[in-house]
């Protein structure tokens, strides 16, 4: 079996039968593309994708999105023809951030945007993701991670009176 690994700001793409793409997912999510015509599919990991990226006008997300379905054309995929499945975007420090529901967000209105189906959706909670997915089938497997470390907020040290210049 030929496994690929992804992390953050990874995509990997193919349409070998044997060909799994994995990754792990807390606050970012993965969007999972499958043409199942030409059985060609691709995965990527993405964190803060509404960040504007190089001062663009796109974000760094749709760049990402971008650069997964370009990686899928050549293999054979068709843009009219994708399917798409969304996984993360959890709250893993609780009551400090809403960066996952804004990546899952971000997620949703990609997909209904480009007029692509979300077969699929796994996001939010509390707990990380555990994703492989195979491109040929287009075929996820998802499981929430109990052992995940608990992510907590530094704690601020007293300031000592150094002036600092």
């Amino acid at each position: 079996m030929s496994s690929v690994y992804i992390v953050q700001g990874d995509t990997a793409v193919g349409r070998e039968d044997d060909m799994v793409i994995s990754t792990i997912l807390g606050s970012c999510i993965s969007i999972c593309l499958w043409d199942p015509v030409a059985r060609v599919g691709g995965m990527n990991h993405l964190l803060l994708p509404d960040m504007k990226s190089d001062g663009s006008h796109e974000s760094s997300g749709a760049v990402a999105m971008d650069r997964l379905i370009n990686q899928m054309m050549p293999l054979g995929a068709e843009r009219p023809r994708l399917h798409g499945k969304l996984f993360g975007g959890s709250s893993m420090l609780a009551g400090r951030t809403d960066i996952g529901a804004r990546n899952a967000q971000f997620g949703r209105d990609y997909l209904s945007r480009e007029n692509i189906p979300c077969d699929a959706e796994n996001v939010g909670g509390d707990k990380a993701r555990r994703l492989r997915f195979w491109p040929s089938t287009g075929v996820a497997k998802m499981k929430l991670v109990d052992d995940a470390p608990v992510l907590e907020s530094p704690k601020k040290e007293p300031a000592n009176e150094v002036e600092l210049f």
